[in-house]
């Protein structure tokens, strides 16, 4: 839809309050697609295909990690190239055919290339959602914006993840499961192609503000810049690469944990799914928090409680301290995930921020393919307690790397 001769359009969340909620809830669905395979899927791989190896397991996940990463990259240039809508609506389109390969797979080698598409789809839509709401808002609420987007993400991937347990432990684990992420395919292609408008004039309208001058930066530029050379940027996309990464271990892994603990289906699919519920709700303060004290604070103590979270893990047995460590894992996750978000906005001029988006998302989702690969070996080598203990000495580690190199990006005026 274009604006009228002479109107500008707005920034703000509240002038922008109908399109950025549709896209909180489209961004719900995206979610919801990824929340199908959480309890399900390492379920599946043990029982109906039978692999032994952890490694061959977590296939899938690193899988969907190398084609979410790389498509990242590219949803961030093509955004910027063709706008936001037909990248949003081209990522709905390959997420159709998803949850049908995972009913009638008939091989595990089937589930893994169902998850690359689930990859692809989930790179481009959701990292379209994203930036379209730093589109929308402008740059005094972007961390309670990205708050709100990925709580909504994460509250559904935690609440489908806890859905399909439950119909998987009263059904069985295919094919009801998986009719659910049908579902969500179909709504999200329906209202990205029907509702949801185009926000790039936004971006181009807080570009010729005036308040930073960017000249033209080309697509490798960019890249060099948020991957290595910008300490804010760069800090932040390995903070995000690391965080996906224990996100890749328990994903994968924790389900397996818990099961060989003796708990059933029901019981697993709660814990599995208290760590991304705690991470939706919190980035509702978190986000908004960080627009209050500053950026670097949330993400420092954010991955040092993740890693304290997983050395939880680790070293109980019981369903209840499991609880415990799951809601820190989460709350700690929750502290990150959208700041790190936030930073790359607070730094990217708008010219080139969807690249810059891409670039960072490009990292923080190889973090799951090198979780599964990481925790996959590890696994099989030191057992799954051993895996976990190493990622959670990694995530300590990056959480030092964020306290030496990240500068403030972001300070709020006085009053």
């Amino acid at each position: 839809m274009s604006h009228d001769l002479g109107t500008a359009p707005r920034l703000g969340l509240r002038a922008n309050a109908a399109q950025f909620s549709l896209l909180v809830a489209v961004n719900a669905l995206v979610g919801g697609m990824l929340g199908q395979e959480r309890t399900v899927l390492p379920l599946l791989a043990e029982d109906v295909f039978g692999l032994a190896s952890y490694t061959a397991a977590l296939t899938y996940i690193l899988a969907f990690g190398l084609a979410k990463a790389a498509t990242n990259y590219l949803a961030g240039i093509w955004s910027e190239r063709h706008g936001r809508k037909p990248v949003l609506v081209a990522g709905w389109i390959v997420a159709l055919p998803v949850p049908l390969l995972l009913i009638w797979a008939p091989s595990w080698w089937i589930v893994v290339g169902a998850n690359v598409l689930l990859g692809i789809s989930q790179g481009l839509t959701w990292s379209t959602t994203v930036i379209m709401k730093i589109d929308l808002v402008g740059p005094s609420q972007r961390g309670l914006a990205l708050g709100i987007n990925e709580s909504a993400g994460y509250l559904a991937v935690a609440a489908t993840a806890l859905l399909t347990g439950r119909i998987a432990a009263d059904a069985g684990l295919r094919p009801e499961p998986f009719l659910v992420g049908a579902a969500y395919a179909a709504l999200g292609l329906g209202l990205s192609t029907l509702a949801v408008r185009e926000t790039r004039g936004h971006a181009d309208h807080e570009a010729g503000q005036g308040e930073r001058t960017g000249s033209p930066m080309s697509d490798r530029e960019v890249l060099v810049r948020t991957s290595l050379r910008d300490p804010a940027l760069s800090s932040a996309s390995q903070a995000g690469l690391v965080n996906n990464l224990n996100d890749g271990l328990a994903w994968g892994l924790f389900a397996v944990l818990f099961a060989s603990a003796g708990l059933g289906v029901g019981h697993i699919g709660v814990l599995v799914a208290a760590y991304p519920a705690v991470w939706g709700v919190g980035q509702l303060a978190t986000g908004a928090l960080s627009d209050r004290w500053g950026r670097k604070p949330l993400i420092v103590g954010g991955m040092l409680l993740q890693a304290a979270a997983l050395a939880l893990i680790a070293a109980v047995g019981s369903a209840a301290w499991w609880l415990a460590a799951a809601v820190l894992l989460g709350l700690g996750t929750a502290m990150v995930y959208p700041t790190l978000l936030a930073v790359i906005g607070d730094v990217a001029h708008p010219s080139w921020r969807a690249r810059a988006v891409g670039v960072y998302r490009l990292w923080r989702d190889l973090g799951f393919a090198a979780g599964a690969l990481m925790s996959g070996v590890l696994a099989d080598l030191w057992g799954v307690r051993g895996a976990v203990w190493a990622v959670a000495a990694v995530t300590a580690a990056s959480g030092l790397v964020v306290v030496l190199r990240l500068p403030e990006t972001h300070r709020p005026a006085a009053g």
